[in-house]
């Protein structure tokens, strides 16, 4: 008796109801959207947005500037000259004696006693005379730019 008036309501009301194991649960505006599939189009786009979302965001804060840090590296090693102060990867500061491009290594004199160690391009870390001559080379154009210009009448 009691469906039967639950019936007759929703039919009077112009809704449709929406049972689940025989109990009501909910009125719907529409039988058509009781038909509908849950989820659609909206929701596939909102399970992907947020992952592809992090993704994005993943590559521009970490794999991006790694990536650049690596070419700097790699063509500070390539351009490394003779008397140019290094930094290298276990710590070693020397000056470059030689550079042998066809085996891609470096003669290093560290110490006082004129120590000379031969090794990989791949082990300098760091150019110190590069690096002193970019800076001095920033603030020369700092300064540069605070001076007030002359004007010259």
């Amino acid at each position: 008796m009691r469906k039967t008036f639950l019936k007759a309501l929703a039919a009077l009301t112009g809704t449709s109801m929406v049972t689940v194991m025989g109990t009501v649960t909910a009125f719907a505006e529409d039988a058509a959207a009781s038909n509908q599939q849950p989820g659609g189009i909206g929701a596939l786009i909102s399970t992907f947005a947020l992952p592809l979302i992090l993704l994005f965001f993943l590559y521009f804060i970490m794999i991006r500037p790694q990536r650049k840090a690596e070419k700097e590296t790699l063509e500070m090693q390539k351009n490394l000259q003779i008397g140019d102060e290094v930094i290298t990867i276990g710590g070693i500061v020397g000056i470059v004696l030689r550079v042998e491009e066809a085996t891609k290594t470096v003669v290093l004199e560290t110490g006082s006693d004129r120590l000379k160690i031969r090794m990989m391009q791949d082990a300098i870390k760091e150019n110190v005379t590069a690096r002193e001559a970019a800076a001095a080379a920033k603030a020369e154009k700092m300064k540069a730019k605070t001076q007030p210009k002359s004007n010259k009448e």
